[in-house]
């Protein structure tokens, strides 16, 4: 990946949301964990980082931490979230347990004579999901936005050239979320909007067919979104050289062990192997 932005995953639930905006607007998106190395961030060439947010509080014994190097690379980090919190932490702020936290739709007071907020209105309806929350900015960072309940609910440091939001913009509930997403992107970053999905599909069955050879693949097929978009990439690789196994365990939804068994021997032709286990797995779990 090339002039993409790089995701780090703290295991916000709106991971995957933050990297369907990104490619939303054309800007290849890539994921990767929060233990990722310096090094292995760099050598997928990003113009911009994201900080995902997360379950876990930044002052947790265990709380999952990045790799303090990324912010010495020179590239725009934008926090959302955790990622505000630990951003804050490794730059020597305060988070704190807040009084009242925030869930659900909430206005936000904006600062917009700045770059990441240029686009959007002085006052914007978004979507928390916060009970920590940053109680002392830490050195070189000043307060964009914030609500009746968090004093800071944006902050910036453009010397260092980094971004946070208390707030998700990832979500449609943030109405003008894609606006500071695309300033972000595009202003800050100087990303390029030169990349489409199907360049991504393309790229993906070359890749598997490289990678399989004249090889068989053997796929467990859930049904589920990440396993049946699997399966298609790689029969549209190999054809016939992929061999299916989709166990009805009894507890999916109506019609929806008779949908998968469909789509995959009509629209998508591959040799499937069903397995009727929903007795097995009734037995096992009665009284559970």
């Amino acid at each position: 990946m090339k002039k993409g932005i790089v995701i780090i995953d703290f295991g916000g639930q709106y991971t995957q949301l933050i990297a369907r905006r990104v490619r939303q607007l054309n800007v290849y998106s890539s994921v990767v964990s929060y233990t990722a190395a310096v090094d292995e961030i760099r050598k997928l060439e990003p113009v911009g980082i994201i900080f995902s947010g997360g379950p876990s509080s930044v002052n947790d014994a265990d709380a999952p931490v990045v790799d303090k190097g990324i912010f010495e690379l020179g590239i725009p980090v934008l926090g959302i979230c955790y990622g505000m919190q630990l951003m804050t932490k490794l730059f020597g702020g305060c988070v704190e347990k807040a009084e009242k936290g925030e869930y659900g739709l909430v206005n936000v007071s904006i600062d917009n004579s700045n770059e990441l907020f240029s686009d959007m209105p002085k006052d914007s309806v978004c979507w928390m999901s916060h009970t920590d929350r940053v109680s002392k900015l830490a050195q070189g960072f000043e307060r964009i936005a914030y609500t009746d309940n968090c004093q800071f609910a944006a902050i910036q440091n453009t010397a260092r050239k980094l971004y946070a939001v208390q707030f998700h913009p990832e979500v449609t509930h943030s109405v003008d979320g894609m606006k500071l997403i695309s300033s972000f992107l595009f202003k800050i970053c100087k990303a390029e909007a030169n990349w489409k999905m199907q360049s991504y599909a393309e790229e993906t069955i070359e890749s598997i067919r490289k990678q399989v050879g004249d090889g068989e693949v053997l796929l467990a097929l859930s049904g589920g979104v990440d396993s049946s978009v699997c399966a298609a990439l790689i029969y549209k690789a190999i054809g016939d050289r992929l061999h299916c196994v989709f166990v009805d365990h009894g507890f999916m939804r109506k019609g929806e062990a008779e949908l998968v068994k469909e789509v995959f021997t009509k629209y998508f032709p591959v040799s499937l192997s069903c397995v009727d286990a929903s007795k097995n797995f009734y037995e096992k779990l009665s009284g559970v």
